[in-house]
């Protein structure tokens, strides 16, 4: 296994990446946001940036974004307004992002 060290440094470099062609942003795009305005604590955005970057950091299971929430690198990848303070999608937020199919 590839040391979390190592796996860091090619998230950054994905995450400068990202910031020029905005590839996460453009495939974010392609989702409809069916939840209520006034009760969305993620963006589409951050919730497709959280799932991409935790899979680039190895972790595949959802169920690992429980702990991840809290983890301050990944808040900091999504862009959180206040990575300290502010906690991830769980497992379950990710989970209805993944597998609504009410576009078909």
């Amino acid at each position: 296994m590839v040391e979390r060290s190592a796996l860091t440094a090619v998230v950054w470099l994905l995450r400068e990446v990202e910031k020029r062609i905005g590839i996460l942003r453009q495939f974010a795009s392609c989702f409809t946001d069916y939840r209520n305005p006034d009760l969305i604590e993620h963006t589409v955005e951050e919730l497709v940036a959280q799932r991409v970057y935790g899979l680039a950091l190895g972790y595949e299971d959802l169920n690992d974004h429980e702990e991840l929430r809290n983890d301050p690198l990944l808040a900091v990848l999504v862009e959180k307004a206040n990575p300290s303070s502010q906690v991830l999608a769980g497992k379950s937020t990710l989970n209805r992002l993944e597998t609504d199919q009410r576009d078909g």
